[in-house]
């Protein structure tokens, strides 16, 4: 079950979504950073959904919204994974248009005009459902880079997505395309294959990367491995049985 607070007054066409789990110390980062780098693009609102943290994240997130207006906060009892909070987010979003990044400030806020400059303008292009940021420079551990790599090149290979870093925080997209996606636990890391089995075209901006300010990782590798096969055969077995066709009004002529 998931708890809101604030609803800003200003419509905005743009809703940054954060998912967070015990990320206190790089909450204020994050937003400013945000702040400094969406000036141009307002009106614009920033979502933290806080996934059952145990520290003080929600409190920080309501110190920004007390500076902020168009700062909201999302608050899931219990935690239910990234995907469950990106998920509970757009739900909430009033924007058409939906930006995620990770709440540990490894993804760098000034790179999401980058994403932005590839739709045109406040509106997607008509057959585009997403901007799939991809890290250069990764500021990871070695094992972890080694292992992101093998996953992605895996899934590349399996799924055919045309996308080298799907675990990449850094995500602009539809908001009625995301939710028409089956939803289901790690979905999050399988965004571009979601939008290719749909019949939308995914595009792509290489964004920095940079090391964590404060906190720690929520997963380990063998975490993720493990999760990841069974994702893995499932998405597979969802692109295999996408709907081939679509139906065509027909009207009668005279």
């Amino acid at each position: 079950m998931a708890t809101e607070t604030r609803l800003p007054d200003e419509h905005p066409w743009l809703s940054i979504v954060i998912p967070a789990k015990n990320e206190s110390g790089n909450i204020e980062l994050v937003v400013e950073g945000i702040v400094a780098a969406c000036a141009a693009h307002a009106p614009y609102e920033i979502i933290y959904v806080d996934d059952g943290s145990t520290d003080d994240t929600a409190a920080k997130v309501r110190e920004m919204a007390a500076i902020y207006p168009f700062v909201r906060l999302i608050q899931h009892e219990t935690s239910g994974g990234q995907s469950a909070a990106v998920h509970s987010g757009v739900l909430a979003a009033r924007g058409t248009v939906i930006a995620t990044l990770d709440a540990d400030g490894q993804n760098p806020p000034s790179e999401i005009p980058k994403l932005i400059e590839k739709i045109d303008g406040r509106a997607f292009p008509e057959d585009v459902a997403l901007v799939a940021g991809q890290r250069v420079g990764r500021q990871d551990t070695a094992s972890k880079r080694w292992a992101s790599k093998a996953a992605n090149a895996i899934r590349a290979r399996l799924l055919k997505d045309g996308t080298r870093d799907t675990g990449c925080g850094l995500k602009l997209f539809r908001r009625d395309a995301f939710l028409a996606f089956p939803y289901f636990d790690h979905m999050h890391r399988y965004l571009p294959a979601l939008a290719a089995r749909d019949g939308w075209t995914v595009l792509h901006a290489d964004v920095s990367h940079a090391p964590r300010h404060a906190g720690s990782s929520q997963y380990s590798n063998l975490g993720r491995a493990i999760v990841g096969v069974y994702d893995l055969v499932g998405v597979v077995w969802l692109l295999k049985r996408r709907k081939k066709v679509r139906g065509v009004e027909m009207r009668g002529e005279g």
